[in-house]
Order: C-alpha cells, then sequence, then structure tokens
C-alpha cells in the first residue's frame, strides 16, 4: 500500500532518530538566533509556562530548562522514536511528552506562550497548527521557520515572489511536485514550500503586535529577502 505524506515523515524520523541531533547540526544556526531572542521574550513579557509544539529531541527545551529553570516548560512530538531520544539526554518523561500539533492535548490559554522550530514546513496544512497553537496560549506564539520566498538567487525569489503575488505559486508547486505538493531531502525528510509570512495575517487576527527577526540571513524587506524567520505574535 503507497504510503501518505504522514506516514512518509514518520518512517523518515524512526530511521534517523538515534543521529538526529548530529545530522542536523549544519542546519540549526537559525534556530539558535530565534532561541536567543526566545530567551529575551520570556525575561521581557514575564513568561512562566511554555509549551513547544514538534519538539523532537528537545533541543529547545533542554536550552529553555538549562536557561530559565523556574519556568513551567512542556514539549510534544508524535514520533516516539524522537522522544526517546530526548529522554536519554536526561529531558523527564513528563516534560517531553507523546502529542500532536494538529490537535494539542491541553486546554484554551493554559501556556503563557506556545512555539514551535522548523516544524510548520514539514505539515501538510500549518494553519491548522497555528490555529492550535494560538488557542493554547494565552499572551504569546512565537515561531522559528522557513520563508521560501526569500530562498534563493535573486532571479529565483522573484520569480517565486510573482507567482505568489497573482495567486499561482500553489498551482506551480503542484506542477512541479506532481501533485504531491511536498519534495523529500536526505537532510530533511518530507519538506513543503513554506513561508512564515502564509500564516503572517491568521496570527494578526488574534495578536495585538507582531515582531519580525531574520534569523539567517535578509535585507530591509524581510519577505523577499529572508531564507528564515523567526515571528513572536503578542496577544
Amino acid at each position: 500500500m503507497k504510503k501518505n505524506a504522514t506516514e512518509i515523515q514518520a518512517d523518515y524520523y524512526k530511521q534517523t532518530a538515534d543521529k538526529y541531533d548530529a545530522s542536523h547540526l549544519d542546519s540549526t544556526a537559525e534556530h539558535d538566533v530565534a532561541l536567543h531572542f526566545l530567551s529575551s521574550v520570556i525575561k521581557l513579557y514575564h513568561i512562566k509556562s511554555i509549551l513547544d509544539v514538534g519538539a523532537g529531541t528537545g533541543r529547545a527545551i533542554d536550552f529553555i530548562i538549562k536557561n530559565h529553570p523556574d519556568i513551567k516548560v512542556i514539549g510534544i512530538d508524535p514520533v516516539k522514536e524522537l522522544l526517546e531520544q530526548g529522554h536519554s539526554k536526561g529531558i523527564p518523561k513528563n516534560v517531553l511528552i507523546e502529542g500532536d500539533g494538529n490537535k494539542i492535548n491541553f486546554g484554551d490559554a493554559e501556556f503563557d506562550l506556545v512555539c514551535e522550530f522548523g516544524i510548520l514546513h514539514h505539515v501538510s496544512k500549518p494553519d491548522v497548527v497555528v490555529a492550535e497553537m494560538l488557542r493554547v496560549a494565552k499572551k504569546a506564539v512565537f515561531i522559528s521557520d522557513s520563508n521560501n520566498f526569500g530562498q534563493g538567487g535573486r532571479l529565483g525569489r522573484y520569480l517565486k515572489q510573482t507567482l505568489n503575488f497573482w495567486g499561482l505559486w500553489r498551482a506551480y508547486d503542484l506542477i512541479r511536485t506532481k501533485g504531491k505538493g511536498y519534495q523529500i531531502s536526505e537532510g530533511d525528510g518530507l519538506y513543503y514550500s513554506y513561508s512564515v509570512f502564509n500564516n503572517y495575517k491568521q496570527i494578526k487576527k488574534q495578536c495585538r503586535k507582531i515582531q519580525l527577526l531574520n534569523t539567517n540571513d535578509g535585507e530591509m524587506d524581510l519577505y523577499k529577502t529572508a531564507s528564515h524567520i523567526a515571528l513572536l505574535g503578542l496577544k
């Protein structure tokens, strides 16, 4: 039986869980910047509880615990093998637990801040995950993820942005992926062409303020030039 996208991605994580952290060291620089930005947000807005959605092996959880030991922090992920790797590193089993960002098993406004680091470009419906993050967050949501429209050379970025302006990007993406809507790479598994800006309006409807940071590169217009973005939405 042919596997669907969710099953393909789950298999990838199961097969690479034991070397997941080591194989992603070269692609985490943007999340390092985002984590330190988050650290300042925690202090500035007096954040007392955090939920990390798609926590994987617990990299962000480990950072938060070490730098803010007084904060209640929980991480959720649907892949058992990744959770086991996190537990083997010393993250408690009641801190890094099984859970799905598409349907978060916590109540409305249960955490001061809800965050994610690089998972939205791995899900087919990121708006569903963002909606759940907004529901569970009391004070803020924090996203560190890709901006496909700011990736690549100048000409490639211009073409993508033009297609997006005319509402043709989705159709083009389906054509180039032969109807799948996703691609597969050895280093990142199954991924979608995603931009943090895809969810900007959705977040803006529930947040009084949005702050953006380019975490890798970028010029004045982040949408057009930054390959990765950290977004803070304050309720």
